[in-house]
Order: structure tokens, then C-alpha cells, then sequence
């Protein structure tokens, strides 16, 4: 495979494509198409779910429409606010927790940027909420920032009364009972009559036991997401595979070759785009407060940059940078919430990634991050970044191989505004290539994690075109539905 075809697993937007409108993807019914000895598809149906997501630098709302029949995922529209622009709290509005960069959130405040969000995105889209959606999920990447589980309770609330406040009705944020609570024109590509959701998000489960790590859902998503947006590819990434997640934080997971169900033997976790926006922060062109990597980066801003000086500069940068398995007495790590214990317990090897201890040297990054500015420029310091995070992804992978927990034949996905921008693609690919049987970059893995989170919690799978289940083999389908029998 060559290795232009390994990097996006990039999908149009349907207003760019052959659709124009929303009524245009529910009402096509295209003629029955050939796939595979004899099988004939269905006229294409699709389930039409939104991706609502508060991050430590970008809120979003993300549509999403599947095709049911080959579990292709179209982009209906995306509305990204920056979460710095946060109202702040009003007296008497109590402050449950801060972003990673001490955005203070208020139950009432993040409702407010939830709803606005939501409304812009399916006002652009043209979309109904009871006509046209089918089911919303909701995610957040800021509990590296958060103190206790309370804390991160209260932003779960939060969101659901921003997606209530929008007018998303409760039946379209909670599992369906049975096929007859869906809508009509789903209800046949729905298994729930055979196997219900039992905690396996295509084919991996949890780690056992109490929570191990504040980002646990977020690397489930990615996961997910990683695994719908390989099927624009010719990469079959299923178990067993590897993922990397480069938000603010950092989030994936090492899933092994287990069947039925793949187990979650490796959890990524502690800080990733911070790394970048924190370096960018020091040149002084963007906000010391707010500012971000995204503020400044353009595809052209790379194309004066001096690759070798910026490789150099990347190794200083990494003297700064602690990866390494978390250690068992640790309640945090890079920033982020975690017990080393239950993940002992349930079989999962922690990998972390830090800036000193708990981030206490970005500001020496931001410090480098101006040294490097002042000395070679903005086009450099962005090409430094991208060195940066492909180190990034050398290290942890490094310490997930001496840790033996990646199994033989894994496929590795990357995601995240900091994982697949500029030329990181092909300098990560360079440096992993011979140690996995292939790679794909995902945009919006975590919001297509959630498309297929909505489907799983719904059971409607695409059996002649699976998404779970182990690399060149059948759906588990039988498999699940002996399981659940037991």
C-alpha cells in the first residue's frame, strides 16, 4: 500500500458531494447495488446522529450521517467555538471545575455554550430535531483539568441540559428499549430483537472494575471512531489495533486480539496539543492565555520552514517531555485523574505523557517555544511541532512495545488536531512503519466515535460490512448472540 493511501482516512462533506441537502440523504433510495458473491445491498439508508463535545480549546457540534448499508460516515456540517470564549461565571453560579489552561465552568455557563453550539449546527445544516436526527452524544476532553469524579460528574450534567436546553428530546440521548421506539425508516437495520448493547463498543470492551483513567471514554470513542473512519480506506483496522488521540490532552488505547470481544490492555493519557499551543504561546503572536496552535496554523505556514533545524529543536523540546508507564503511586498524571491500581487490577498498562510533573514546566515550553520563534520564526517553530509529536507517538508506542501489551499484526490509528495536521502524518508514518502492519489517520475520530457509539447503543450494525470483530474475519454477530444467551 502506498503511502498516500495510508493517510486520511478523509471523508467529503455531503454538502460537497453528491448531496445538497438534507432531505436529499433520507429520502435517496438508489438502486440495489452488488457487494460481495451474491449479496445485494438495500437502498441506502441513513442514521443521521450528532457529535456534541466540550474540549479544554474547541467546543464542537459535529452531524454525522451513516450509511447503514456500508457503514460509510459523511460530515453533514461542524460548528467548532473556541471554549476559551466561555462566559464567565455570574454571581452566584457555583464553579465546578477549569480547563486544563483555568477556564473557569459553571453548570449554567457550559449549558449556554452546549445550546448555542448545537443550534448554530443544526440551523446551518437545515436539520429538525424531531424529523431528522436520530440520537445525540455527548463527550468531554477537559477532565485533565478536573480534581474528582464529582467535578467531572457535574460537567456530564451540564451537557445534557446544554443538549435538553437546545431542544434535544431524552429519547434521543438514552438507548433505545426495542426496535419499535426507533424511527420507522431505521427500524430494520436495527438487531436489538437479537443482541442488546452489553458494553462492547465495536468489539472492545472496558477495563473491568472502577473507572481507571478521566479520559476512559474519550479513548473508547476514539477507538470507535478510528475503526468508521478506516472504512473510506483499504485498511482494515480492527482488533487488534492501537490508537492515539492528539487533542489537547492526550487519550487511546492498546486493544489486544481477544474474541469476541477485544479487551483494553493499554490506556494513553496526560497532555499532547497542550504541547504545541503552549510552544506557540511563547512566540507572543497568539493570546498568553487563551491562545492555540490552531490560531496561527494555515497549510502555507509550513512551507518556508527549516526541517533540519526544526528536527534539532524538537529534541530540545523533548527534554522537557515525561513519557513513560505511570507509576503506582500516582493520582495523576499529566494533568489527568487516574488510579494505577484499579488499572493494575484490571489488566491495563497506564502510558503517560507529561511537561515536568503535572505540566508544572510549560511554562519553561513556552519559554523554549519563544527562544525557538525569536531564532528561526514562526514556519520553523510549527515544523518543530510536528517533529514534536511524531517523537510523541515514537515514545509511548516505545514504552507500550517494552511493555509487551501490543499484540502481533496491530493496526495503529492516529487522530486529533495535533496528530494530523501539517507533515506530522508522514514523519509519524516514517518512524512507525515497520512495526505495524498498517497505519491510518482519522480527522473527527472522536465525533465519529460517537456516531458509532449511537449505533452500538441502538444495535444497528452492518453485518456484510463490519466495523467490530477481528481484522479479516466475519462479523461476531453469531458469536454475540450465543454469548448473550449464556
Amino acid at each position: 500500500m502506498s503511502l498516500l493511501k495510508k493517510f486520511f482516512a478523509a471523508k467529503p462533506t455531503i454538502a460537497e458531494s453528491k448531496y445538497k441537502k438534507i432531505s436529499d440523504v433520507l429520502t435517496s433510495g438508489f438502486a440495489s447495488k452488488t457487494v460481495g458473491a451474491g449479496y445485494a445491498m438495500k437502498p441506502d439508508v441513513y442514521y443521521i446522529s450528532a457529535s456534541v463535545e466540550l474540549g479544554n480549546t474547541t467546543t464542537k457540534c459535529i452531524i454525522i450521517a451513516t450509511n447503514l448499508n456500508t457503514s460509510h460516515s459523511y460530515i453533514i456540517n461542524k460548528t467548532v467555538k473556541m471554549t476559551r470564549d466561555i462566559r464567565s461565571p455570574k454571581e452566584g453560579e457555583e464553579v465546578f471545575g477549569k480547563t486544563v489552561w483555568g477556564i473557569e465552568l459553571t453548570k449554567e455557563s457550559v449549558a449556554e455554550m452546549v445550546k448555542d453550539t448545537i443550534n448554530q449546527c443544526l440551523k446551518t445544516a437545515n436539520i429538525d430535531v424531531n424529523e431528522n436526527l436520530d440520537f445525540v452524544v455527548r463527550s468531554t476532553g477537559v477532565t485533565a483539568g478536573f480534581k474528582t469524579t464529582e467535578e467531572v460528574g457535574k460537567l456530564i450534567i451540564a451537557l445534557a441540559n446544554g443538549c435538553l436546553d437546545a431542544g434535544i428530546p431524552p429519547s434521543k440521548m438514552a438507548p433505545a428499549m426495542s426496535t419499535s421506539s426507533l424511527p420507522k425508516r431505521i427500524r430494520d437495520y436495527s438487531l436489538l430483537d437479537m443482541v442488546v448493547f452489553d458494553g462492547a463498543v465495536v468489539s472492545v470492551l472496558p477495563p473491568k472494575g472502577k473507572e481507571v483513567v478521566a479520559n476512559e471514554m474519550e479513548g473508547e470513542l476514539v477507538t470507535a471512531g478510528i475503526k468508521l473512519g478506516a472504512k473510506w480506506t483499504d485498511v482494515d483496522y480492527r482488533n487488534p489495533c492501537v490508537s492515539i488521540d492528539f487533542g489537547s490532552t492526550l487519550a487511546g488505547r492498546v486493544v489486544n486480539n481477544a474474541e469476541p470481544y477485544a479487551n483494553t490492555v493499554g490506556n494513553f493519557l496526560g497532555l499532547a496539543g497542550i504541547i504545541a499551543d503552549s510552544l506557540v504561546k511563547g512566540s507572543g503572536q497568539v493570546d498568553k492565555d487563551g491562545g492555540a496552535a490552531i490560531d496561527l496554523y494555515s497549510k502555507s505556514v509550513l512551507k518556508k520552514s527549516d526541517w533540519k533545524k526544526a528536527e534539532s529543536d524538537a529534541d530540545k523540546v523533548h527534554k522537557l517531555i515525561d513519557i513513560r508507564k505511570v507509576p503506582m503511586d500516582a493520582d495523576r498524571f499529566g494533568t489527568v485523574p487516574l488510579d494505577p491500581i484499579a488499572a493494575k487490577t484490571a489488566g491495563t498498562t497506564l502510558i503517560g505523557c507529561d511537561v515536568g510533573f503535572n505540566g508544572d514546566k510549560l511554562q519553561d515550553l513556552m519559554d523554549l517555544g519563544r527562544e525557538l520563534y525569536e531564532e528561526s520564526g514562526l514556519p520553523t517553530l510549527f515544523a518543530t511541532m510536528d517533529h514534536v509529536t511524531a517523537l510523541i507517538v515514537e515514545r509511548v508506542l516505545d514504552v507500550a512495545f517494552k511493555e509487551d501489551i501490543i499484540s502481533e499484526g496491530s493496526v495503529l490509528g492516529i487522530t486529533g488536531r495535533a496528530g494530523i495536521t501539517g507533515k506530522k502524518p508522514e514523519l509519524i508514518f516514517d518512524l512507525v512503519k515497520d512495526k505495524f502492519k498498517d497505519t491510518v489517520f482519522v480527522s473527527d475520530g472522536l465525533a465519529l466515535g460517537t456516531a458509532i457509539m449511537a449505533r452500538c447503543m441502538n444495535s444497528m450494525g452492518t453485518p456484510k460490512a463490519p466495523i467490530g470483530g477481528s481484522q479479516g474475519k466475519r462479523c461476531i454477530l453469531t458469536e454475540r448472540v450465543n454469548l448473550q444467551k449464556r
